[in-house]
């Protein structure tokens, strides 16, 4: 392989394993001859950019008893070889994409290989492979129709959404269980490996946002190479997700508090229309701070129904509610915290047993259930949010969506419409999580404090939005 160019030369000084990357490249040339290496700047989703090199060239696919060359482009991250390629498909002028399993719309290649990179294990040449394998099985490309003309050779021409397996015909698999954090720090951290431990995830994305303040856990992730964890800048990466949790956080040195939460609606306009474009599909939940306006505004941004955009919000509170009810006092009934990530918090219990099989219910306000209620929440007091019960609490919700539970827990949601509330404003409030997103429970009458506090909550959040540029 030709590294001797100047251009060459100039990029591959700059990679972290200089020596072992060149090694690497030779390798791959020696197999793979006709894969050429040239730079070029690669630009991330969230407009960054880095000089790269990358190698091109085709890669042979059989299908159907006919031999093709589909082109690919490989960008070398400049910690290659520990970290995998940005592998896409680069079609000619004659041929079209087929967005599929292992590949989106735009052409990015996903594979297992790439999900599960460990170097020395994982390598450019062991990849490639793979890929001629999996693209036999299912072609990415096609060729473009001509007018009324049928090649009844042309590559795919009787393939549309159905797949040859085992002498059969069967539509594609189903969508794997795949989940994307966007923003590290010590919440995405939590929150992927909470995720990990918790639900049933075929891939995880962890994407670090470079304008994000809490940035900078996809290094260890790297580093470490855990199993089933592609670690990416670029939120295409993202595309096909099932649940797609935002915990990125601008920083701003502005005093103001309206400009402080400014500078997160800027940040969120890079990421929540592109999250919502590659996984129109997911369930998108919120964790940035104040979390009832950022999931109010990701609802705006986004275009998807408020369903499917939800705010963490009190869950974690509710959880530990309901465990002090009880384990501390012996009542075993559903409870949950409702209302502003505030002190104008409330709780609310349900008028079933917890394990009940009817469809739980917020009981009215009495005085009965108020001094349990009070009782309760004075057990939780000094319980920080911490950023790893921040995370399990996230896990849990995420479980819930891609199991298709039907539990209900106490998200940030769109309120307007619940007890009279006629604002268009984000509180938790009891929902039901399932696959296809949140179902409210009915609103119920509060008592006159727990109301009051509500209308408060409603009045500051509208006052709040209005100042806000969407």
């Amino acid at each position: 392989m030709d590294l001797g160019s100047e251009n060459i030369q100039r990029i591959l000084s700059r990679y972290k394993f200089h020596d072992v990357a060149v090694e690497e490249l030779q390798k791959i040339h020696r197999i793979h001859s006709g894969m050429k290496p040239s730079t070029g700047t690669y630009t991330f989703s969230d407009g960054t950019q880095k000089d790269l090199l990358k190698l091109v060239g085709n890669i042979p696919v059989k299908y159907d008893g006919r031999s093709y060359n589909f082109p690919i482009q490989l960008w070398l991250m400049d910690s290659f070889p520990f970290t995998p390629p940005i592998c896409l498909l680069r079609p000619t002028h004659d041929m079209v994409i087929r967005e599929g399993k292992h590949v989106d719309a735009r052409g990015r290649i996903y594979l297992p290989g790439l999900h599960n990179w460990d170097y020395p294990k994982s390598s450019v040449v062991v990849l490639m492979t793979e890929m001629t394998a999996k693209f036999e099985e299912d072609p990415p490309l096609s060729s473009k129709a001509t007018g009324d003309t049928k090649d009844p050779h042309e590559l795919l021409a009787f393939v549309s959404n159905l797949q040859i397996n085992d002498g059969g015909i069967r539509h594609h698999d189903q969508q794997i269980n795949k989940v994307s954090v966007v923003g590290g720090g010590d919440l995405g951290m939590a929150s992927a490996m909470s995720i990990l431990a918790k639900c049933e995830v075929d891939k995880l994305v962890f994407i670090d946002v470079a304008e994000s303040s809490t940035k900078g856990g996809g290094t260890d992730l790297e580093i470490f190479s855990l199993p089933k964890v592609e670690v990416s800048r670029d939120l295409s990466a993202s595309a096909g997700s099932r649940v797609v949790v935002v915990t990125a956080n601008a920083w701003s040195s502005e005093q103001s508090y309206v400009s402080l939460v400014q500078t997160n609606v800027d940040l969120y306009r890079g990421i929540i229309p592109n999250v919502a474009r590659l996984s129109p599909n997911a369930v998108m939940l919120i964790t940035s701070q104040p979390v009832d306006i950022m999931t109010h505004v990701a609802w705006r941004q986004s275009g998807l129904p408020p369903t499917r955009v939800i705010g963490a919000g009190c869950n974690l509170d509710s959880q530990r509610l309901g465990h002090a009810l009880n384990i501390n006092l012996n009542i075993h009934k559903a409870a949950w915290v409702i209302g502003e990530l505030s002190d104008n918090k409330v709780a609310v219990m349900s008028n079933t047993g917890l394990g009940a099989s009817a469809q739980p219910e917020i009981a009215p306000g009495s005085s009965t259930t108020k001094p349990l209620l009070d009782r309760a929440l004075e057990i939780m007091k000094n319980r920080g949010q911490r950023s790893w019960s921040v995370g399990l609490s996230i896990a849990d919700i995420t479980n819930s969506i891609l199991k298709n539970t039907m539990k209900t827990h106490s998200i940030s949601t769109l309120a307007q419409g619940w007890s009279g509330i006629g604002a268009e404003v984000f509180l938790s409030l009891p929902c039901i999580l399932g696959s296809a997103g949140s179902t409210r429970l009915a609103g119920v009458s509060l008592g006159k404090e727990e109301d009051s506090k509500l209308r408060d909550s409603v009045t500051s959040l509208s006052n709040l939005m209005a100042q806000l540029r969407m």
